[in-house]
């Protein structure tokens, strides 16, 4: 029988516990049965039994904590996790195109400073930034912020994108504020105006809509340039109320995309009703997008613009102003859409939520914002490897929560110490203790050099007993006569199950006692080193519960795993330990 052969049995353990390493914990059957018919053809014909003898192999394993598949795998084969290591290359960034033709590679970053920056900007912030290191080129913010009715910006989100890049780690080389130069817009505007360029459209939208569908130019188009630049007076003066005319750039009327045709570059917004928060009630004409960020692209210097592909038109757009203006557009990367699945992205959204009193703040857990993220213990580090990995590849990408979470615990792994946590907990009483019990447990079962947190579990004189705290969740799997481990203590038979205590009796100490029985492990605390602890989850939701005394010494910010429940970020240790949920 197959289960007899020594030698298999612990080279199924072997792959099992490697494939459990590489998957959070949990190994499956049906890589683990490919690989060993691969290496071993002449077990083909014994399939089944093997199916099952990887089963029986896998339930043990699967049983045992990530850190002690870790510790055996390290252990036992070291040298599998340095050939992983080899394996795991960094990835590289495609070069710029045409980056040759230039003195200085030049990026931009440019937020509208309407909300806080969340994890959907990672993309162009990212690249951006990124490139302009590689290339020993500048990296600029430039606040888009010439929108003081729909997009309207708040005063607060200035310096707080200035944060959420410093903690992202891109330092910004240069800042502009587009509402600082609205003059240098309106200096181009009527350049373009003066040139035969452009023109003040008074035109009702639909008749304006109908005649562009049918490539015919409006009744304003054509008019004298002494009138159009009349008009643009009056457009700069308040002689035009809102939505009485607008500045359009001149484009090919018979352009295949109606939305290129003669596009609009700047709008009247009633300035006493909607003032901005930086320039007041200065100004009746604002420029939009494309005439602002058009201008500036150029006269910032910019060589590479990296955005998102949803951003081709105005491309196409801007180049018809460029052409005007006798300039060279810039070179520009259009990433395909990324798409964090389960992930809160609207800006809109978010900014109600939290004025509505809906979540606590900008960095809510359940929020996809960087202050969120910050919070619950997500590394600017972990942010920029699944970037960085990803890259600039025009075909659209879906990632998930666990894609981040997998970078991240890559990297808050071998620094995370390791702690019991029980939820709400439940008295745990044994009996018949032999002797004192001193447990030295391992603050990381990878970095012996990290130290170790100690009890000591001394009897009760009277009846040999002691207690401890326990997690209710593990009382599901109680029942009277079953054997369970505490871990790295000892082993106890279960007498009783009620709802605030389970009674056990001491069975013995050695964890190769129990191995073979698949034994539930839990954890635990000593009744007396318990320190109060509340675990905010990602969906906001509370967990309260008893961390080890040990905990006490913690610092805010430090990154910890509390073992069999996942790692938290330390927010407060005052009084009580209060952490962030960052993921399994």
């Amino acid at each position: 029988m197959l289960r007899d052969n020594g030698e298999l049995t612990e080279l199924i353990r072997k792959i099992a516990l490697l494939n459990a390493v590489q998957h959070d914990g949990k190994a499956q059957a049906g890589p683990i049965v490919g690989k060993l018919l691969g290496e071993k053809a002449e077990l083909r014909s014994q399939a089944k039994e093997l199916t099952a003898l990887v089963n029986e192999v896998l339930a043990e394993v699967n049983a045992l904590p990530v850190d002690e598949q870790k510790r055996i795998v390290t252990e036992k084969w070291p040298e599998t996790q340095e050939k992983k290591e080899k394996i795991e290359e960094e990835k590289h960034l495609p070069p710029l195109p045409n980056a040759e033709k230039y003195k200085q590679i030049v990026t931009r970053f440019s937020p509208n400073p309407d909300c806080v920056l969340h994890l959907g900007s990672a993309r162009a912030i990212l690249l951006s930034h990124e490139y302009a290191r590689i290339y020993s080129g500048k990296f600029i913010l430039r606040f888009e912020d010439t929108d003081p009715k729909v997009k309207r910006p708040g005063l607060e989100f200035y310096p707080m994108i200035r944060n959420d890049l410093a903690w992202l780690g891109c330092k910004v080389d240069e800042e502009y504020i587009q509402s600082d130069r609205i003059p240098i817009y309106y200096e181009y505007a009527q350049k373009l105006i003066a040139d035969g360029n452009a023109y003040i459209c008074t035109c009702v939208p639909d008749e304006f809509r109908k005649k562009s569908l049918q490539s015919e130019p409006c009744p304003c188009r054509d008019l004298p340039t002494s009138e159009q630049l009349e008009r643009w007076q009056l457009m700069l003066n308040g002689g035009y109320k809102e939505g009485e005319a607008v500045l359009r750039v001149k484009t090919d009327l018979n352009h295949p995309n109606p939305a290129v045709r003669d596009w609009p570059a700047m709008r009247v917004i009633d300035s006493k009703r909607y003032p901005h928060p930086r320039v007041g009630s200065k100004y009746n004409a604002w420029p939009l997008y494309n005439l602002a960020a058009g201008l500036d692209d150029h006269l910032l210097g910019i060589t590479h613009i990296i955005r998102g592909k949803e951003h081709l038109t105005n491309g196409v757009r801007q180049e018809y102003m460029y052409k005007h203006l006798g300039w060279e557009y810039p070179q520009a990367i259009h990433y395909g859409r990324l798409k964090i699945t389960g992930a809160f992205l609207s800006k809109s959204k978010i900014v109600a939520g939290v004025r509505s009193g809906e979540f606590t703040g900008w960095d809510d857990p359940r929020l996809a914002t960087f202050a969120a993220l910050r919070k619950r213990g997500i590394t600017p580090e972990a942010i920029k490897k699944m970037i960085i990995d990803v890259g600039p590849k025009p075909a659209d990408v879906t990632l998930s929560w666990e894609n981040l979470y997998s970078y991240n615990r890559k990297i808050i792994d071998p620094q995370s110490n390791r702690y019991f946590f029980v939820a709400d907990p439940v008295k745990l009483e044994v009996k018949g203790l032999p002797k004192t019990f001193n447990a030295k447990l391992p603050l990381h079962p990878e970095h012996p050099e990290k130290g170790y947190r100690e009890y000591t579990v001394t009897p009760n004189k009277d009846c040999q007993s002691a207690q401890f705290w326990i997690a209710r969740k593990d009382l599901a799997n109680m029942e009277s006569g079953k054997i369970v481990r505490l871990m790295e203590l000892f082993n106890v038979k279960i007498e009783v199950v009620s709802e605030g205590l389970v009674e056990a009796v001491f069975q013995s100490e050695s964890y190769e006692d129990i191995r073979k029985t698949k034994a539930q492990l839990i954890q635990w605390i000593p009744v007396g080193e318990e320190y109060p602890c509340s675990v905010i989850l990602q969906d906001a939701s509370v967990v309260e519960g008893y961390a080890e005394s040990a905990c006490k010494t913690l610092k805010p910010d430090a990154a910890i795993q509390f073992e069999r429940f996942g790692f938290v970020r330390v927010d407060n240790v005052a009084e009580k330990l209060t952490v962030y949920y960052s993921h399994k």
